[in-house]
């Protein structure tokens, strides 16, 4: 066996046995806190979980697309089928894109949108080609009310960080304004911006910076209250 894939082998386990052991002691630590609290440390963990994955597997796999994933979301994110969701993307348009659609470990569905097809360089328009696979997008949340999404704009660690930050918000929005013009309410929308943060590729190479540039959009659904 390559020795790199050894080594990787052995950081995950131990990394993973680190993060129970973590885990332990922050379950016995929530034991006082509230439903909020509790919900807002298990995404924070699961955010960890995926960001510390994503660097120790390296950016050669899909797994590095893990990321930060999409964070704490108010009432706690529910397990939920993806299947049929995920291949009426697919069959969008998106795999020829080179979209990513991925089941992340939170239980959330990322679209991994690259900038190259969805933008031009430093511009929030979005390009036509990427519309056919939005559409299915919105049809998927038209048809399943219980489903949420979240819009995360990200940038290369190029240009100040006053014209980073404001490309990977209007990004964002420019995804999530679209969804909501195909009919999804903007109570079931959100975006976020957060620049050069959170890379998925090398910044020194061309072709990390590539990747960097992107917009995750998260579909996901909401834990309903126990009775």
């Amino acid at each position: 066996m390559d020795v790199s894939v050894r080594v990787n082998r052995v950081a995950v386990a131990v990394f993973t046995a680190l993060m129970v052991a973590g885990c332990a002691g922050v379950n016995e630590r929530m034991g006082n806190m509230s439903q909020g609290g509790k919900t807002a440390a298990g995404a924070g963990a699961g955010a960890a979980i995926g960001a510390g994955l994503g660097a120790l597997i390296g950016d050669s796999s899909e797994a590095a697309l893990i990321g930060a994933g999409v964070g704490a979301v108010a009432g706690g994110i529910a397990g939920y089928n993806w299947k049929g969701v995920k291949q009426e993307v697919q069959q969008s348009g998106a795999t020829s894109l080179g979209i990513d659609v991925i089941e992340m470990p939170d239980g959330t569905l990322k679209v991994n949108i690259p900038a190259g097809v969805s933008f031009d360089t430093g511009k929030h328009q979005l390009k036509p080609a990427l519309l056919p696979v939005l559409d299915s997008v919105a049809r998927v949340l038209r048809e399943r009310p219980e489903l949420r999404a979240k819009a995360i704009g990200y940038t290369d660690s190029t240009g100040p960080a006053s014209v980073n930050q404001p490309l990977s918000v209007n990004r964002a929005q420019a995804v999530t304004n679209y969804l909501a013009a195909q009919g999804v309410a903007q109570t079931r929308l959100t975006s976020e911006g957060r620049a050069s943060a959170n890379p998925i590729g090398d910044n020194n190479t061309a072709e990390g910076r590539a990747l960097n540039r992107r917009v995750e959009l998260f579909l996901y659904a909401v834990q309903q209250p126990t009775q």
